[in-house]
């Protein structure tokens, strides 16, 4: 049985936890779930003139400090290993335990609680699959290829508007991300598709960002309405949504982009790795 939960515990943490242990939680906090890899990704870098000098020493790295973090209970692993998210891996995934939740929001003074529990296979598929466009996102930044100036996620990142007569609506993205280089900002909101949902649903999604889009509250807030860009898990699931919205004439399809993820920061960053190609905003 755990140890009752005061400040003498609070205290505790707060002795044995270094900064880069705390940035773990707050990530596992904000995304809700990540990988082993998507964590060594985020903390642990490997470089010739980093902390580690590869992929391997940083991933053991990694794996030692979640272990210690598991074993303080602040962290915990899902019951279920699951596929990775390249072709023929496997990795655990973590998540913060209640333990670890109540210490953040004891350095924030935050009197909610959250409520935890094993989530479902396709929660999980999607949560990774968008945390992944993130962590790709921010590794590339760290590499000082421009700068991430926003990146919200859910559900801090959905927006409530006005409908037709005294309704509500309430658009959710998976995430809004803004970054810039030296002359470019290109702002973001992102839509990541596994595939799993029908066409129509997707354009129905359109149709509330299209509907977003003429309420105004967005540009008037940022001077521009950012770009709606649906990363789909191959080229031909693009097309079939690229198609889709453009089939429906209703739509403004300059509103929307659609790529493979694997072009992800073709779209969502000022330039790729290799300067070859510029995103932008309509």
């Amino acid at each position: 049985m755990s140890a009752p939960w005061n400040p003498y515990r609070i205290r505790d943490l707060e002795q044995h936890l270094s900064e880069r242990d705390v940035a773990i939680l707050e990530n596992l906090e904000r995304f809700r779930l990540l990988t082993t890899r998507q964590l060594q990704r985020l903390h642990f870098a490997a470089s010739p003139l980093g902390n580690h000098a590869t992929v391997s020493a940083a991933t053991r790295a990694t794996t030692r400090v979640l272990t210690r973090l598991q074993e303080r209970s602040v962290i915990t692993s899902l019951a279920r290993r699951i596929g990775g998210l390249q072709p023929g891996s496997t990795s655990t995934v973590w998540q913060l335990a209640a333990a670890g939740e109540r210490y953040l929001r004891a350095r924030r003074g935050d009197p909610d609680r959250r409520k935890f529990t094993e989530p479902g296979n396709a929660f999980i598929s999607h949560t990774l699959a968008v945390a992944d466009v993130a962590v790709t996102v921010l590794e590339q930044a760290r590499a000082g290829a421009y700068e991430v100036l926003e990146l919200e996620t859910e559900p801090t990142c959905w927006r409530t508007f006005s409908g037709s007569g005294a309704t509500t609506l309430r658009l959710k993205p998976d995430l809004l991300i803004v970054t810039a280089d030296n002359t470019t900002e290109t702002h973001c909101f992102v839509e990541v598709d596994r595939g799993t949902e029908h066409l129509p649903a997707v354009v129905r999604k359109c149709q509330l960002y299209q509907r977003y889009f003429s309420d105004g509250t967005e540009e008037r807030i940022r001077g521009l309405f950012p770009a709606v860009v649906w990363l789909a898990p191959d080229q031909r699931r693009a097309e079939h949504i690229d198609a889709a919205i453009r089939a429906e004439r209703a739509l403004e399809a300059e509103l929307f982009s659609t790529a493979p993820v694997a072009h992800t920061l073709e779209h969502l960053a000022p330039y790729t790795t290799s300067l070859t190609s510029k995103g932008g905003t309509p």
